[in-house]
């Protein structure tokens, strides 16, 4: 097992775990119980293929990232890659799996309460609907859909803080996509006193509110997660996965030969919109 590539951290945060570093991450060698049990206060980040891509080329986003509590393996191919790297994390660990069961862990806790943020009109209220009525209680406080750029605008900004501080939640789950929804939790959070843990959850308020479909578990177990998305938003994923895949594969292979060149970077850059 390489020094490099698993160490112990030592740092403030909910626990101290094992880190197994792919790219630039080190991701959190924890299993979902395990999070579930100590998880009481901090921020959350689920990293994949697509984060790990965009950190390569987003100076700014990794040091958001590198503030996280917690960095939970969201990809089934992380899991292998990490297996590949010889420093493998116990499990996968994805947002759309983790939120649910974060609820229906703290189902009688009234302490959680959860406010929504993300997803079109409407999809937001639909999602904090179902939650309530599957786990029996009003564990969702409050939810809002903001407008498309909504964090280039700072009075929509400090509205949306406003409403957030007058729900009464102590938990925000916010799903507006990756790195906008990492950077906006690290830029207001100091802003909202009452919450204690910040999930950055991506298309999980589509999931729970019936908006989209997720890709059945078999396809997920089996790694293929992607290819289910690449087939359901072609236009919009594309390049994600037919230009990003190949990068990152190499990317991966320089770690494993413990390489260091910069032509990778340099197609990076050349398509910064993955």
């Amino acid at each position: 097992m390489m020094d490099s590539q698993l160490d112990i951290v030592q740092k403030p945060g909910p626990i101290t775990t094992d880190k197994v570093r792919i790219l630039n991450v080190d991701i959190d060698n924890v299993t979902e119980l395990e999070v579930l049990k100590h998880l009481d206060r901090g921020v959350v980040f689920t990293p994949n293929v697509d984060h790990l891509l965009l950190l390569e080329n987003d100076p700014e986003f990794l040091k958001v990232y590198e503030t996280a509590d917690y960095k939970l393996c969201d990809s089934k191919i992380l899991y292998y890659v990490s297996r590949f790297l010889g420093t493998p994390v116990k499990e996968k660990i994805s947002g759309s799996d983790f939120f649910p069961s974060f609820c229906k862990y703290h189902k009688n806790n009234e302490a959680i309460k959860v406010f929504l943020l993300g997803a079109q009109e409407g999809v937001a209220l639909q999602a904090q609907e179902n939650l309530n009525t599957k786990l029996g209680r009003k564990i969702v406080v409050g939810a809002h859909s903001p407008s498309f750029g909504f964090e280039k605008n700072e009075e929509e900004c400090q509205e949306i803080i406003e409403e957030i501080n007058n729900s009464g939640a102590t938990v925000l789950a916010i799903g507006v996509g990756a790195p906008k929804q990492e950077k906006w939790i690290h830029k207001y959070k100091d802003q909202l006193p009452h919450i204690k843990i910040f999930l950055a959850i991506g298309a999980t308020i589509d999931f729970e509110a019936g908006n989209k479909k997720r890709a059945p578990k078999w396809v997920t177990e089996i790694g293929l997660e992607w290819l289910h998305r690449l087939i359901s938003e072609p236009k919009r994923l594309w390049k994600r996965y037919l230009i990003g895949g190949p990068i990152f594969c190499w990317l991966i292979l320089k770690q494993k030969l413990h390489l260091r060149s910069i032509i990778s970077k340099l197609v990076l850059r050349s398509i910064p919109d993955l």
